[in-house]
């Protein structure tokens, strides 16, 4: 991969930072250039202003730095994309399509889209849920992700393109803020832990979702776009899993380091989200096709945040 020049889209979000950090370890730090709405105060290293939306200026950046490859990561998320839909629909959609048409037309070699666990739904078998299997999503992100896996994957069977993706389970990480998605009580739980030892969850107890530590995430990110062509058997988006547990047992992990630690609940609007998501995810492709296996457990997880939240806060 070192003679990639890399354009990461929505690199000021939650997976953005630590992407961008990880791909400049792997191809250099000047061949990752990346991109938002706006630059960060603590943003170093090649970046430029971009809305997805704008085409001209995204066709403007791949040719002043011969982009190869796009990592398309800038997406309204489930929780954000309910309060407005039709732009969720607009941003989602119209954002991957000017990506994978550049591809089409052979100004990029190579895309990464995400997509997500919302593109089940009640209708899917909620254990394990298997790779390929009844899709009936019913919120608005959920349903532009399932349109975006089928236009992926018409893009590579019809017009030849390289395009690659990962249906992400909850994401948890230290290093940024959680973006508007369903699963960020499992962020905010590990901040609220260290600063009032109380977290109120906007999920109520017994509501199991799938969730992956951020360090699997990039790894299988990364593993997936570095993985020879032929490996790559699955164009619309691959399962991937690390974990699954409810907030009862999320608490109870954080009370092995923080034993008074204590949690309530409210639920929410973002109850009914979780409840058409599945509980556990069957990524036997992924783990076949390209070696994909996770490192973190809810323990191990638990641990690293809480280290890293601490250090953190005290430096600040």
């Amino acid at each position: 991969m070192g003679t990639e020049k890399i354009l990461i889209i929505g690199s000021n979000g939650q997976i953005g930072l630590e992407l961008a950090a990880s791909l400049r370890q792997h191809v250099g730090y000047d061949n990752v250039i990346c991109s938002d709405l706006r630059k960060l105060d603590f943003q170093e290293g090649p970046f430029e202003l971009l809305d997805v939306l704008d085409k001209n200026r995204f066709l403007e950046i791949i040719k002043k730095h011969q982009i190869t490859q796009v990592y398309l990561l800038a997406a309204l998320l489930s929780a954000t994309a309910e309060k407005n839909p039709k732009f969720a629909w607009d941003l989602n959609m119209n954002g991957l399509f000017h990506i994978l048409d550049a591809a089409k037309e052979g100004l990029i070699k190579k895309v990464y889209w995400p997509s997500s666990i919302a593109v089940f739904g009640p209708s899917t078998p909620r254990a394990n849920t298997p790779q390929y299997t009844v899709m009936e999503p019913n919120t608005i992100y959920g349903i532009s992700k399932q349109a975006g896996e089928r236009f992926c994957e018409y893009y590579h069977q019809k017009y030849g393109v390289d395009v690659r993706s990962i249906r992400y389970p909850g994401l948890i990480g230290w290093k940024s803020a959680p973006g508007g998605g369903t699963t960020d009580y499992a962020v905010h739980i590990y901040h609220e832990a260290l600063k009032s030892k109380t977290y109120t969850s906007f999920l109520k107890a017994g509501t199991i979702l799938p969730m992956m530590y951020m360090d699997d995430a990039i790894r299988a990110t990364i593993s997936l776009m570095e993985a020879p062509a032929e490996l790559v058997k699955i164009r619309s988006s691959y399962n991937i899993a690390g974990m699954s547990f409810d907030p009862e047992e999320i608490a109870a992990s954080i009370r092995k380091y923080i034993p008074e630690f204590t949690i309530n609940y409210a639920p929410d609007y973002r109850q009914a989200i979780a409840d058409s998501w599945p509980q556990s995810i069957d990524d036997s492709e992924a783990r076949e096709h390209w070696g994909w296996k996770p490192e973190f457990d809810l323990d191990k997880m638990t641990q690293v945040m809480l280290e890293n939240l601490k250090a953190t806060s005290s430096q600040s």
